[in-house]
């Protein structure tokens, strides 16, 4: 790189940070930029083009054209060269602007002048804030150095704008983080919430972008990069690391010891920039080459990438995790992603919880869940928008969240709030009473759990019972595998908080979606019909063995009932079963006490077990139908993938038609039956469930009353004649007929 562009490059840097020190209006900061730009680079125009919302770009100050047009001319993403560098994020270097592919010509701006053009986008971390151009009479290539000197400055740019430096009322730009901003993600757990915003991993913020002294800057970022490259060799070296966990580790390792990586940074701050900021322009620019390439695999390191940046920036700036901040009255977290164990670390104390990231089946939903907290996933932009205290709003129903919202939307939300806070106490008046149909029919609520902290709901809720205690809970928040005797005190605790009611253990449900930090996962193409559940524990019966002895023990002599997941066949069940009478025995000759009594059972969670022979109905204590597995593989939608998950409805005819075959077979072997799942404690589902035979739901504890209350007010035959009337007519799927019917029945 010549001294000459160096030099000018951090004068370029030195004035732009002056004119952003003077005091002033945002609107004459912008046009002060403008006309510094210009001038430094030689160029009759510079302009700045600003976000207004999402899809929209705003011509916000110019030097050179026309003055008229600031504020007035706006264009869609995507639309005309600078819209294109909006999109993309790469800028545009065009000698003849007029014949690119895209041009659009906007007459009020007096631009037809102007042959040659160059646009970058102003961006930070991947949020995108605007595009800033150079414009010239003649037909100019701009040379890299001229790209990297705007690349330069469009980042500055994007920092000041971070800290506030271009606000105002006067056509500046809005403050970040001051404006309502809502969010559209999915419903990882239903529930409405109003808190304020408590960060898992605080923002980091530069306050320092352009430095005098290249040298410091650059003792510091070697000495900050040697830090990162001990810390991640210690972390590799760690005994308990899976493959997997390597695998991110050593990517990690890579970024952290490449030499390109250091010496751009140095080059940058050569140039003018701080240590940090040239970590940041690094980020930025690693960020864009890697979105634009097809591997899916690379464009998996962007989240090592900002992993490891974010690390190099706390060590820099020393800003940790822990900042100091108080966590705000009636907290909701904000994260990119969090695990089992961190989410269950905060526990009751949050109100609610908001990802950017994440999955219906992942395990942060299965403790969101088990608290009983609403949860947004694939909330996006929540991370980058949110700051702690912000005031928000969670509508986990719907999956949208609201930062900062204006008053008239806040209290809409308290009015939905003091709505289902009214009717859980309407559904508390129906606490003791049974979910018995006008038609005399009763259908036993149960209620799902897997954390003691789901316990205390069992009376609230009048549940009569446990219909699903997920034990993979405990073994998915911790480092190492529990003992045996660890696993038999908890069960115990359950046991003795249930007061008598019935729990039904699911043995241990690992693999697909919920893989243990300490096994090493195998690589499958398809985890999902992959080695899980009881196949994992029929090929490493010790960890079973284990489980079903610490059950025995728990029980101390009352009445034990145990389940195994995903059966597909009567030898699976077979073989599982003879573990827990060979343990059984076992402890009864160590002279240990054992249950009183012991019902056996398995989830259906594949359409095979549904055509078992005769024999397994009548070997098996009780079926429980896993009501998001067998519904996923039925429809042969993943659940895990957003784009198909919500495709198929649960009242589907053939679905409903296929679950009526499990009825059937069932009640002509007298084997107990209940389906246990989301839909269950969807009221209209679970009234659709019940109509056509199901006589026990479980679900979770804020769904036993207003499934009851349903429940309660119509009758199961009439209901059940509707859904036989919509199959017969043709119909698709139930819900219709049956949504008439109900609006009919409470006219």
């Amino acid at each position: 790189m010549p001294e000459r562009s160096e030099s000018d490059s951090r004068k370029l840097l030195r004035r732009l940070r002056d004119t952003l020190a003077t005091p002033g209006r945002g609107q004459d900061r912008l046009d002060a930029i403008t006309h510094l730009i210009a001038d430094s680079m030689g160029t009759e125009v510079c302009s700045i083009y600003l976000f207004r919302d999402p899809e929209t770009l705003e011509l916000c100050a110019t030097e050179g054209l026309n003055k008229d047009a600031v504020h007035k001319t706006r264009m869609k993403l995507g639309e005309g060269l600078v819209g294109r560098v909006a999109r993309s994020g790469l800028p545009v270097n065009a000698a003849d602007a007029p014949s690119e592919k895209g041009f659009r010509y906007m007459p009020e701006t007096g631009e037809e002048l102007f042959s040659s053009f160059l646009g970058v986008p102003i961006q930070r971390v991947g949020e995108r804030l605007g595009v800033l151009v150079v414009q010239s009479k003649t037909a100019r290539q701009f040379s890299d150095d001229d790209i990297y000197a705007l690349d330069v400055v469009a980042m500055v740019l994007a920092e000041m704008t971070e800290l506030g430096a271009f606000v105002g009322d006067d056509g500046g730009m809005r403050a970040l983080h001051k404006q309502p901003v809502m969010l559209r993600g999915s419903s990882g757990q239903e529930g409405a919430a109003e808190g304020h915003v408590w960060l898992h991993e605080p923002r980091v913020v530069i306050t320092n972008p352009v430095a005098d002294d290249p040298l410091t800057e650059i003792d510091r970022i070697r000495e900050a990069v040697g830090q990162l490259r001990v810390s991640v060799d210690d972390l590799l070296s760690a005994e308990s690391l899976d493959k997997e966990q390597k695998a991110v580790l050593e990517a990690y390792r890579m970024f952290a010891h490449s030499r390109g990586w250091l010496r751009r940074m140095e080059e940058d701050i050569q140039r003018g920039l701080s240590a940090e900021a040239a970590v940041e322009r690094e980020q930025n620019a690693a960020r864009n080459r890697l979105e634009q390439v097809p591997d899916a695999y690379l464009r998996e390191r962007l989240q090592d990438l900002d992993d490891l940046s974010n690390r190099l920036l706390r060590i820099l700036t020393g800003q940790g995790r822990d900042t100091g901040a108080e966590m705000p009255e009636n907290p909701v977290l904000v994260a990119r992603n969090i695990g089992p164990a961190e989410l269950l670390e905060y526990g009751r104390k949050l109100k609610g919880v908001v990802l950017d990231e994440g999955s219906v089946g992942s395990h942060a939903a299965i403790v969101a869940r088990a608290l009983a907290i609403p949860l947004v996933i694939n909330a996006g932009r929540a991370v980058n928008e949110a700051l702690n205290g912000d005031h928000i709003l969670v509508d986990g129903d719907q999956g949208i969240v609201h930062l900062r919202p204006e008053e008239t939307v806040a209290r809409a939300f308290r009015d939905k709030i003091a709505m289902l806070a009214e009717a859980q106490k309407r559904y508390a008046s129906l606490r003791g009473l049974p979910a018995t149909a006008a038609c005399g029919a009763t259908v036993a609520l149960h209620m799902n759990a897997g954390l003691m902290a789901d316990l205390p709901s069992l009376e609230g809720s009048g549940a009569e019972g446990v219909g699903l205690f997920r034990t993979e809970l405990q073994f998915l928040v911790r480092s190492k595998m529990p003992q045996r005797a660890e696993l038999a005190r908890l069960y115990a605790r359950v046991m003795d908080a249930a007061k008598g009611r019935r729990v039904a253990f699911r043995t241990l449900d690992i693999g697909s979606d919920k893989v243990l930090p300490y096994m090493k996962p195998p690589e499958e193409p398809n985890p999902a019909m992959g080695w899980r559940a009881i196949r994992v524990g029929l090929d490493k019966p010790g960890v079973l063995r284990m489980q079903l002895q610490a059950l025995i023990r728990a029980a101390a002599g009352r009445p034990l009932t145990v389940m195994f997941p995903l059966i597909t066949e009567l030898g699976e069940f077979r073989e599982a079963r003879a573990h827990v009478l060979r343990e059984l025995h076992r402890e009864k000759s160590l002279g240990h006490a054992v249950p009183e009594k012991v019902e056996i059972g398995a989830m259906m969670e594949t359409p095979s077990l549904a055509y078992a022979p005769q024999a397994f109905f009548e070997l098996t204590d009780f079926i429980s139908i896993g009501g998001n597995d067998l519904k996923q593989f039925f429809f042969a939608a993943d659940r895990e993938n957003e784009l198909v998950r919500r495709r198929y409805d649960t009242l589907n005819l053939s679905f409903l038609t296929f679950l009526q075959t499990i009825v059937a077979r069932c009640q002509a072997s007298g084997t107990p039956l209940s389906f246990c799942g989301e839909d269950a404690g969807r009221p209209i589902e679970a009234l659709a469930l019940a109509a056509i035979g199901f006589r026990s739901l479980s679900m979770r504890p804020a769904s036993v009353g207003p499934v009851k209350a349903l429940i309660r007010q119509v009758s199961l035959v009439e209901a059940r004649a509707v859904i036989d009337a919509a199959r017969e007519a043709g119909a698709e799927s139930a819900r219709p007929a049956l949504m008439d019917w109900l609006a009919s029945q409470q006219g």
